[in-house]
């Protein structure tokens, strides 16, 4: 019996955990904080296992990985290289969905000593968009082509029948790393030159896409895109960008609640106030006597019938809900107030749209080349993010045991033998790319 310990059991943990319990010869022990959430994925399965699990004790924790044949890391990033250690110590493969960290990359040679795969960035966005990526372009250099620009988008999205709020989000889990997300600094390759700006000024670089059959989308930069030309071997390229999507008015919004410092995570200790309504005026400067909601649209530069504006009445910046008395800092009242209002229903879906575009240069031809992923959760089931996160890294972790992955050190999944037979396996599930080819002149 092959077994396999899974670290955490947040949004994506139950497509993992039922896909492994369903494979011949695959026990699966799962351990996080909230026992509860353990039982109900578990359901009773004979070959899984629910434990307990405070992260921070170390002793517990390395004593579980001591124990499984493989460790499938789902919680925060900032654990992810002490789990990596314990692994290597003791000799035991490790597969995560987050991005690879300096700190992550530096235990390579360590992995390698050992002979462990320690395989990252295994989900959706980092994950499938590397080997799907990484399908097309080893296609087109088999064929002569060179690549002169890539550019890849994702977007996790509700879908458009459960698009029912003015933000044009739903979470189907904590939004405070799509807050986090917000301030990110930005970095890509523009027709030769190198475009950066601060994290405070990443809403104002979108641009509107039309994404053919599914719709009209903002499309903004996601972090730092220029590693990717070595990555992706893209040595012609000279537009490398990699995107995130939203809906319309998303950005222009964001971009007004950074400004009034919703997303500030330190604890404003000069603040007194019980109300969202009150911590608005704290942030922006106005007395009680004064009209918020239109002294909010002067501080910002807009008209108070802006939609910027009526997005932030909806939302409750302005009213007298009372803040969270268990939270000290406007990011984690505001990450409060999203998930209350606009949270995916149960009866809802969401969708997951992958857009790759390629300009490829033949000795005798351009060609534009699309590659689009479009998937949508199920009704009452599990959601597309969930899906398309954990399928991956459980087909993954079920090819190391079964020594169909057999690299070791430090990885993400852009080789053939990786990317191939886990894309394969999820066009089984619907799970797949529709590819358009259209020439240039």
């Amino acid at each position: 019996m092959k077994k396999v310990l899974v670290l955490g059991a947040g949004m994506v943990s139950r497509p993992l955990v039922r896909y492994l319990l369903d494979q011949q010869d695959f026990s699966v022990t799962m351990a996080s904080r909230t026992l509860s959430k353990i039982d109900k994925i578990i359901d009773g399965h004979p070959d899984g296992k629910a434990l307990p699990l405070n992260v921070k004790d170390d002793t517990i924790l390395e004593k579980l990985i001591s124990k499984a044949d493989l460790t499938v890391s789902l919680l925060p990033y900032i654990y992810h290289v002490k789990v990596a250690k314990f692994c290597i110590k003791h000799k035991k493969h490790l597969v995560t969905t987050s991005y690879v960290s300096d700190e992550m990359q530096q235990l390579d040679d360590q992995a390698k000593e050992v002979g462990v795969i320690i395989l990252n960035e295994s989900g959706l966005d980092p994950g499938i968009d590397h080997m799907s990526a990484m399908r097309v372009i080893h296609d087109i250099e088999k064929n002569g082509g060179k690549i002169v620009s890539f550019r890849s988008t994702t977007g996790a999205l509700p879908s458009h029948e459960a698009n029912t709020n003015p933000f044009g989000y739903k979470f189907s889990w904590s939004p405070r790393g799509v807050l986090l997300a917000s301030l990110n600094p930005s970095k890509w390759l523009q027709d030769g030159e190198i475009i950066s700006y601060p994290g405070e000024q990443l809403f104002e670089n979108y641009t509107i896409q039309d994404v053919l059959g599914v719709g009209s989308f903002e499309n903004y930069p996601n972090r730092n895109s220029i590693p990717y030309k070595e990555i992706y071997g893209l040595e012609d390229a000279k537009t490398v960008y990699r995107g995130t999507f939203r809906m319309t008015g998303w950005c222009e919004t964001m971009r007004k609640i950074v400004t009034l410092g919703w997303l500030n995570e330190q604890p404003r200790k000069d603040f007194s106030g019980n109300t969202y309504g009150d911590l608005t005026r704290h942030l922006i400067g106005v007395g009680p006597e004064e009209n918020l909601l239109k002294k909010t649209a002067e501080f910002l530069g807009l008209k108070t019938y802006s939609t910027v504006i009526k997005r932030l009445e909806w939302l409750g910046l302005f009213g007298n809900e009372p803040l969270p008395e268990d939270k000290d800092n406007p990011l984690d009242y505001l990450n409060v107030l999203t998930l209350n209002k606009m949270s995916l229903g149960i009866d809802e879906i969401d969708m997951i749209i992958m857009h790759h575009e390629f300009i490829v240069e033949y000795p005798h031809k351009r060609e534009y080349i699309t590659s689009t992923l479009l998937d949508y959760g199920i009704p009452k089931g599990d959601s597309a993010i969930a899906r398309t996160v954990a399928f991956p890294a459980a087909i993954a972790a079920k090819m190391i045991l079964n020594r169909k992955i057999n690299i070791i050190g430090v990885h993400i999944p852009v080789t053939p033998k990786i990317y191939n037979p886990i894309l394969d396996e999820l066009e089984k599930m619907g799970i797949m790319f529709d590819e358009k080819r259209k020439e240039l002149n």
